[in-house]
């Protein structure tokens, strides 16, 4: 008997893990979505499974505690489990300056944005290489790009996430696993995150995507094997324009972005 595979997705009862889990839901995916408790996940996982006539366990877990990964094993391991594609896509944003956020919100978000993927790669690789071909998909940043006052620890942690999505895509070829990175630019995910895109400067408006639409293109690119994935236009011109663009006038660009950053009184969050 062929065994169900099934789709893992972190961080995925609200914003862009929501919508890349309704997109996987249309393109008849069975899904194992993942977590914090309170965030509505069983309530998407019972409206998928009737909408969409597919397969959906969920997990509570803080992907911030080891402890909890080895549950997670214990639990796909009772279920009978099997994975085919790994979505990492959980992370914990931060705008602020260095020395005013406090050093335990950075600590975690590092766990969260770099410990939590690179564990569960290691959990689930053995499976994927028994289900490949497999993929990875490692949501990252336009942040990972560009060094950002205010976005300095969180730009790092989708830089780290980056350059090992590249490399493991060279090591896993072998085992027909391929590794995809996508780094989209500002999306409109929450009201706060509306607020805060709306006091950008106008030409960084431009490159604002609704997370459904981001979606739509990450999973496309996935599921052809795309390594690097920039969604948008103007996200694309961002880089090549940053390529071009001398480090002086860079920096007073960035100045002014800290200026009106102030001036907004925007924080963490």
């Amino acid at each position: 008997m062929k065994p169900l595979y099934y789709t893992l997705i972190t961080g995925a009862s609200q914003g862009f893990g929501k919508a890349l889990a309704i997109d996987c839901a249309k393109r008849n995916m069975n899904l194992f979505l993942i977590d914090l408790t309170g965030t509505g996940l069983k309530d998407l996982a019972v409206f998928l499974e009737e909408s969409f006539k597919i397969k959906v366990h969920f997990f509570h877990m803080d992907l911030s505690s080891k402890a909890y990964c080895e549950k997670l094993l214990e639990f796909v391991h009772h279920q009978k489990i099997e994975f085919k594609f790994l979505i990492n896509n959980a992370g914990v944003l931060s705008t602020g300056f260095f020395n005013e956020v406090d050093i335990n919100y950075y600590l975690k978000q590092i766990e969260v944005n770099i410990s939590a993927p690179t564990r569960l790669i290691k959990l689930f690789y053995d499976q994927l290489k028994r289900n490949s071909p497999s993929g990875i998909l490692n949501v990252s940043s336009l942040a990972s790009y560009f060094c950002l006052p205010t976005k300095q620890v969180y730009g790092a942690t989708k830089a780290y996430l980056s350059s090992l999505s590249r490399s493991l895509n060279l090591e896993f070829k072998e085992d027909q696993i391929w590794v995809s990175i996508v780094c989209p630019g500002g999306m409109n995910t929450n009201p706060k995150m509306c607020y805060k895109n709306r006091n950008m400067g106008w030409f960084a408006k431009l490159s604002v995507m609704d997370p459904e639409e981001v979606a739509k293109i990450t999973m496309d690119a996935f599921l052809n094997k795309k390594e690097v994935i920039i969604p948008g236009t103007i996200n694309k011109f961002y880089l090549t324009l940053a390529k071009l663009i001398p480090q002086s006038i860079s920096e007073r660009i960035t100045t002014i972005q800290m200026n009106r950053f102030r001036a907004a009184d925007l924080s963490i969050g």
